[in-house]
């Protein structure tokens, strides 16, 4: 298989639909199956009245057949001036221009909607606003002679990245071949976007927002700015913790050297053994600054995590308040963290933030296991939120290390509570 098709729009803890991209919930769904054609009636049991409307559903993740699937669709139909209705996740970059550049031959229009079917129920067939258009489903929409997005309707946005590496891309090395990959997607994407006689705009949204971050949401200027929404109706046929003494926690920040991005190491900091990754702080792929995570024993059967962030260089509006709120979440499992302090410094624009709580032991488990999972940082600041993800690179490797440091701390613990308190420090006899 040739090495282009590892290049994907990437997107939190995605699942490769190789050479595809799609997202990976716990059971599968239309959208994450390959892209299905469908035409469909809107029925009078929907009471559309005289306005009964006809389109072409494709819901699903897009990939390098989905071309192919489309001509197979196509071929004996009347479709003069159809609309295509888009609900996917996105998928494969060749396959969606090339879906794009099919829709435009045929002078399709097209839009986001999600077909709902109730025929069974008596409740009709309908075409409902509320659906997501994702990755390089947006680029397919920019293919329709008219577009329209339902006020309902999501678009969002993404860098592509090598599909092998956006569980944890920072951790990941790259070669000059792989850069040529990437830069080769993104000079299709832009001639492709010149096609269909479009700004950068959306390309240029795109490139923005890094695979750790999530998906963009695009405003309804920028949707209209991108030329995605053409505003005509469609037709209707168409940091280390120390336990000075019970109950006083003392911060330590470790030596920078010993806490590195590009993965999860143990670290010592004053014989305190914590397992620790750093990662830049962005938004929209510009850094403000960098956090560091530390997970370290807490003397019972879980852990403490710590976050140590220092925010500099960003503008007025992210700079304005303090931090007032830090989670830490690994699928379903969350732990809110305690705000120790949140400072602003004597240097101008640069706020220290440190915050900490007890984590669960199966959180810990379920995001160092076995195979690529992440854990997602996200932080309030005033009315202003960010929200990184972070891969497991190293935190699998390195678990077994900082639970055996645990379990020897606790075992010397117990053994010092079986020692009357009258012979602690009494040298024993020669």
């Amino acid at each position: 298989m040739h090495r282009l098709s590892s290049v994907v729009l990437a997107f939190g803890a995605l699942s490769a639909l190789a050479p595809a991209y799609a997202p990976a919930p716990a059971m599968a769904t239309d959208r994450t199956l390959p892209m299905q054609f469908e035409l469909r009636h809107e029925t009078p049991a929907a009471n559309c009245g005289d306005h009964c409307r006809t389109w072409i559903s494709a819901t699903g993740a897009i990939t390098s057949d989905t071309p192919r699937d489309f001509q197979k669709f196509i071929q004996g139909r009347n479709l003069k001036g159809a609309t295509i209705a888009l609900d996917s996740d996105g998928g494969s970059v060749l396959g969606a221009i090339a879906l794009g550049r099919e829709i435009r031959a045929l002078g399709f229009s097209t839009t986001v909607g999600h077909t709902i079917d109730d025929s069974a129920d008596k409740g009709g067939v309908t075409l409902s606003p509320a659906a997501d258009c994702e990755s390089m489903c947006p680029f397919v929409l920019l293919a329709g002679v008219h577009r329209m997005v339902p006020d309902e309707a999501r678009l969002m946005v993404h860098q592509i990245w090598l599909g092998d590496r956006r569980e944890d891309p920072t951790a990941a090395s790259y070669s000059a071949e792989d850069l040529v990959l990437v830069q080769r997607d993104i000079g299709r994407r832009a001639q492709y976007t010149a096609e269909m006689g479009a700004n950068g705009e959306l390309l240029n949204l795109a490139l923005r927002i890094p695979p750790w971050e999530p998906m963009h949401v695009l405003t309804r200027d920028e949707m209209q700015s991108a030329g995605l929404d053409t505003g005509a109706a469609v037709p209707p046929h168409a940091p280390l913790l120390t336990m000075a003494s019970a109950g006083t926690i003392k911060m330590s920040a470790p030596a920078a050297a010993q806490i590195s991005e590009s993965g999860w190491a143990v670290v010592d900091n004053s014989g305190v053994t914590s397992l620790a990754r750093r990662h830049p702080l962005t938004v929209q792929g510009d850094e403000i600054g960098s956090f560091d995570l530390l997970v370290a024993c807490d003397g019972s059967d879980g852990y403490q995590v710590s976050y140590l962030e220092k925010r500099e260089g960003g503008d007025a509006r992210q700079m304005s308040a303090p931090v007032d709120g830090v989670t830490v979440r690994v699928g379903h499992l969350a732990v809110k963290l305690k705000i120790v302090s949140s400072e602003r410094q004597k240097q101008p624009l640069q706020i220290d933030t440190f915050a900490t709580a007890p984590m669960p032991a199966k959180l810990l488990r379920a995001f160092a296991a076995v195979g690529n999972h992440s854990l997602v940082v996200s932080t309030t600041s005033g009315n202003f939120s960010t929200s990184i993800r972070i891969g497991n690179t190293g935190a699998t490797q390195n678990l077994p290390s900082l639970a055996a440091s645990c379990s020897s701390a606790k075992t010397m613990a117990k053994r010092a509570e079986l020692v009357p308190e009258s012979t602690r420090g009494v040298a024993p006899h020669q």
